[in-house]
């Protein structure tokens, strides 16, 4: 067979014995809890349930033995034919032990592993008590016979057996520490087993004495006998009550009386039997004390609690109400004590990682419904239940007060709380809470005193988060704090309640100067449509090109709405008016579906292109909603509406599957292939003869691949002057002055080379830097990004130092202004190719020349 342990069964084992720390498998640094410890062969695991019972039985034969052994050797004078039988037997299943340690398995405790090596276990038994275990499995018959006939006292020798009472101790100790088992009972047990035994040998080694003397009748029982009779011609039972009598009148103080000693060897044992009965007393008036006390020191303590609390009550005169609020608590804290209900403490003591493992198997449900974490990210969640902290209050108990310092939240997990209000010196209910809902978090998220006094309305468990810890952690979760805020805003909506539309408006009126603590994004404020918000987020140093998790930036949110405003303040900062979302939208395509025409042409101005993103997308979406007029308008800003989206689909598919027969001769002048096939492999002639469409067949077998004017529609860029904007006074701000025209005109002018800003993305460390700044100070412009060009062809060794572009293409540009040609290759310093824009930084020294030139 092949003996093995899991670490699973390790900690099923330690769950259910709870063993001490020198009898427990400690795992190898880096060793996984789902590890196998594999031993060799024909090796057992000493943890082995099996292994287990054999030993609470060895450790049953013990408790024989300790009864036998001594007993045999005061009252037999030679073997009975039962006791040799049984203690044959008992003696069998000891040698058979004795067989199975050379294939037990020993825990090193150096080094805290199993060792399993054959050699080592037999050494290490041989070592220690191999000669004991083998000398008491010798029969006593055997051991008689063979015996002098001076030393030839049954069972002498079996007193050696007597070490095998550490079995029973270590019995007892596990059984101490396994939680089905009454800690109190199984100690006074062990304490009962000591004393009975203490009783058992004192009785039997007096007896002993007694028996062997030369003068029966001058000894401790033939004393107590009537003249003429020998007590060793009685009977054994009587022999042995009567031994066992004196050493308990001994250990119980209140002889001696009837029974004393007599001759010096019973007087010599009596003084060494009371000595040891003074250690014998301490060691089971101490324990026993020490149940007792553990019993009833909690009610103590809580009688000295109570009445500490009422004596301070009256001594200042505290109203009948907070005495009574004082005495429930006191009261119900050692109930929840004394009933196991207050386990915040046995969290406190486990690591880290099982704390936040059961706060989520617990709460995180909970807190998943709870309306203001409604979209949140499942991180930010975990943390915030792993922070949280549950507490239970009794009845009527105020846990909030109205006007306090808001340093925590609550979530309610069981029970009702109700909200007061004091107006007008009356205090009055103006509502409840439930299970799953939130108090207090209006003073937290806002940082305000807080609104209403929360009381219980019975038992309530509720979850409590501090403040600080919350916005720690929102602080590293920034676009869930803007989630947190809408849900904030949504839920006071909602509610339709007088007092909560004040506060309402009392919020919105607080966000826009930054009052609030909660992290918010651009995104936030363009959604909101607030641009002062927006202007105090980019003063800030948050990068105006952030975006949220489906890549949506401010700009585009901005733009789909039509304000100027926001679009204005996010170009002025270097926003970039081509950045393209996860489904290959750009601004200048959201202003267009909106149609707001001022923000397509700010766009427009400042370089927007639909060429940056899907402009298969836009004109398969102008074609699903038969809109000629955004198709033109898609046409005007240089987007190709021939090109498929995604799927493969092109514009003039829809368009023949709708019929708009306009729409299609549109899409043919602009150069549209009627044989490319959609996604299911149909060409546009294919759909026309599926769906029936036969003006749009005639269409095509007209066609000759000619454009009409429409295909010659004039590019905005081209028609339009290139008119510089101002930036215009903020609508939620009317004292707020404009910017001076020259600054205009100059940020204008970069905005067009995009100029590079502070890119911390909203981070934590962003956050907190740009908090010391103070708002008053002006903004600077961070220094552009520049690169060195060369043209060792044109004798330009040294160079020329230009702003960064934005792509290869414009760089190639640049080439041709300055020298005058255009260049097929751009190398590096070193003489190597660049293919990719995006590793030219600033700095940077690149190099024209044509096809087949080397740089050196």
């Amino acid at each position: 067979m092949r003996g093995f342990i899991t670490m699973e069964s390790i900690d099923q084992l330690s769950q259910c014995s709870n063993y001490s720390l020198t009898t427990t498998i400690l795992p190898a640094l880096g060793a996984r809890s789902n590890h196998t410890i594999k031993l060799h062969s024909f090796v057992i695991s000493p943890y082995d349930h099996r292994y287990r019972v054999w030993e609470s039985f060895l450790a049953i034969l013990v408790i024989y033995t300790a009864w036998a052994s001594p007993f045999e050797l005061a009252f037999l004078d030679k073997p009975r034919r039962l006791n040799s039988v049984l203690d044959n037997v008992v003696n069998g299943f000891f040698a058979i032990d004795v067989i199975l340690i050379f294939f037990v398995a020993y825990l090193d405790k150096s080094t805290y592993l199993l060792v399993d090596d054959h050699r080592k276990i037999a050494r290490k038994y041989a070592t220690s008590w191999l000669a004991f275990d083998v000398i008491s499995t010798i029969p006593p018959e055997l051991v008689w016979y063979i015996s002098p006939r001076p030393l030839r006292l049954h069972d002498l020798f079996n007193m050696l057996r007597l070490w095998r009472l550490r079995r029973v101790n270590a019995l007892f100790t596990r059984m101490e520490k396994i939680r089905n088992f009454n800690y109190f009972w199984v100690r006074c047990t062990k304490l009962i087993c000591v004393t009975i035994f203490s009783i058992h040998c004192a009785g039997c080694f007096n007896y002993l004495l007694a028996a062997h003397n030369d003068d029966p009748t001058n000894t401790w029982i033939g004393k107590s006998m009537p003249p003429g009779v020998d007590f060793r011609q009685l009977s054994v039972w009587f022999r042995y009550v009567t031994s066992i009598y004196w050493p308990i009148t001994t250990l119980s103080t209140v002889g001696y009386g009837d029974l004393h000693a007599v001759n010096g060897k019973e007087m010599m044992f009596s003084i060494f039997y009371m000595l040891f009965n003074l250690g014998l007393m301490a060691y089971l008036v101490g324990n026993l004390t020490n149940l007792v006390v553990h019993g009833t020191s909690k009610t103590s303590q809580y009688r000295d609690t109570i009445q500490a609390a009422t004596s301070f009550a009256r001594r200042n005169r505290l109203p009948f109400r907070l005495q009574e609020q004082m005495i429930s608590h006191l009261s119900f804290k050692f109930k929840t004590d004394y009933e196991g209900l207050q386990w915040q403490e046995t969290l406190d003591s486990l690591p880290k990682g099982i704390r936040s493992s059961i706060s989520n198997y617990l709460f995180y449900s909970l807190v998943d419904n709870v309306y203001l974490f409604h979209g949140v990210s499942k991180d930010l969640l975990f943390q915030l239940v792993s922070e949280m902290r549950a507490q239970y209050y009794p009845p009527k108990e105020d846990i909030i007060l109205q006007n306090e310092a808001p340093t925590d939240f609550y979530i309610l997990a069981t029970g009702a709380v109700e909200l007061l209000i004091m107006k007008n010196g009356v205090q009055r209910a103006i509502g409840e809470v439930q299970t799953g809902e939130l108090c207090g978090e209006i003073g937290v998220l806002c940082y305000r005193p807080q609104l209403f006094t929360v009381r219980t309305k019975r038992l309530t468990q509720l979850l409590r988060l501090n403040r600080t810890t919350f916005l720690n952690i929102v602080q590293a979760n920034v676009g869930d704090g803007t989630i947190i805020m809408n849900n904030l805003l949504q839920h006071l909506k909602e509610m339709k309640n007088p007092i909560m539309e004040e506060i309402l408006v009392e919020i919105e009126d607080m966000i826009p100067r930054g009052r609030i603590n909660l992290p918010l994004t651009l995104c936030f404020a363009a959604l909101r449509g607030d641009d002062l918000l927006l202007n105090h987020l980019l003063k800030k140093g948050i990068d105006p090109n952030e975006s949220d998790k489906n890549g949506r930036t401010a700009m585009h949110i901005a733009a789909s709405q039509g304000n100027e405003h926001c679009v204005l303040l996010l170009l002025d900062y270097g926003a970039d008016p081509n950045c393209r979302d996860s489904e290959g939208s750009v601004p200048l395509w959201e202003a267009m579906l909106g149609g707001h025409k001022p923000v397509i042409e700010l766009l427009s101005d400042n370089s927007a292109k639909l060429s940056s993103g899907d402009v298969g997308m836009f004109s398969c979406t102008a074609a699903e909603q038969n809109n000629l007029d955004l198709l033109k308008e898609i046409v005007r800003h240089d987007g190709d509406v021939t090109w498929p989206n995604q799927n493969g689909r092109r514009a003039i598919h829809i368009a023949v599957r709708e019929g708009n027969i306009e729409m299609v001769k549109f899409l043919l002048d602009q150069g549209a292939n009627i044989d490319d096939i959609d996604e299911n492999g149909f060409t546009s002639r294919d759909l026309a003869e599926q769906q029936g469409h036969n003006n749009i067949k005639e269409l095509f077998t007209s066609f000759k691949g000619t454009k009409s004017d429409a295909a010659h529609i004039p590019v905005g860029n081209q028609t339009r002057a290139n008119v510089v904007r101002c930036l215009r006074r903020f609508k939620s701000d009317p004292v707020m002055l404009p910017m001076n025209h020259d600054d205009i005109i100059w940020s204008r002018t970069r905005t067009t080379r995009q100029r590079r800003v502070n890119n911390y993305n909203n981070s934590l460390f962003g956050i907190m830097t740009a908090t010391a700044q103070t708002g008053d100070e002006p903004f600077l412009w961070p220094a552009p990004a520049r690169v060195t060009v060369t043209c060792p062809e044109k004798g330009d060794v040294a160079g020329k130092l230009v702003v960064r572009p934005r792509s290869l293409e414009e760089l190639k540009e640049i080439g041709v202004k300055i020298y005058g040609s255009a260049f097929v290759r751009v190398l590096s310093k070193e003489g190597s190719e660049i293919d990719d824009f995006e590793v030219v930084r600033d700095g940077d020294h690149v190099a024209f020349a044509n096809e087949g030139v080397q740089q050196t």
